[in-house]
């Protein structure tokens, strides 16, 4: 297996029609039906990554900025950002397209984290990840500070203990 790896070779994309029985009442796509695709195509790209079984660890960071319709074509992409030990951010951005109309508008992004296993549901080592480009890098830098926060909202690790959280706030108030 390979030590290190680039953002880039974990890139997925996936393409969806939003169809009658995706949507509510209102024929917006539901919340849930658009959480399990961005679940997928996360997965396969930590998959990608760590060429491993992975299982889903966190969701986090949904941002639903505008709903897709019925009749509407959603892309989803996904590339991991970090790895750590065994687990890997994920970051996915959904865009929605209307075809006939010819518009095309970024509708949601998330964070979401997987856990790398072996054959037996053990956590297992993940190759690093090398970011190349300016997006890259800067989701590569942030990744700890997410990290640190869902480990302090899990109550895995105490707030004080959360060094780089600690410097960005500090940078915020500064």
């Amino acid at each position: 297996m390979k030590h290190e790896k680039f953002a880039k070779e974990s890139f997925v994309t996936s393409a969806e029609m939003v169809l009658p029985n995706d949507t509510n009442p209102l024929h917006n796509l539901m919340g849930g039906r658009l959480l399990h695709l961005m679940d997928v195509v996360a997965a396969i790209s930590a998959q990608k990554h760590s060429n491993r079984v992975v299982v889903t660890a966190s969701v986090d960071n949904v941002s639903f900025k505008h709903s897709p319709k019925l009749g509407d074509t959603i892309t989803l992409e996904a590339h991991v950002t970090r790895a750590f030990n065994s687990s890997m951010e994920v970051f996915i951005r959904v865009y929605t397209e209307n075809i006939p109309n010819g518009t095309k508008i970024e509708t949601n992004t998330a964070f979401f984290t997987f856990v790398a296993v072996d054959q037996t549901g053990r956590p297992i080592i993940v190759p690093k990840l090398i970011p190349e480009s300016e997006e890259e890098n800067k989701l590569f830098e942030g990744a700890l500070q997410r990290r640190e926060f869902r480990l302090v909202m899990a109550g895995r690790i105490k707030l004080k203990d959360a060094t780089s959280l600690h410097e960005f706030v500090e940078d915020i108030n500064n």
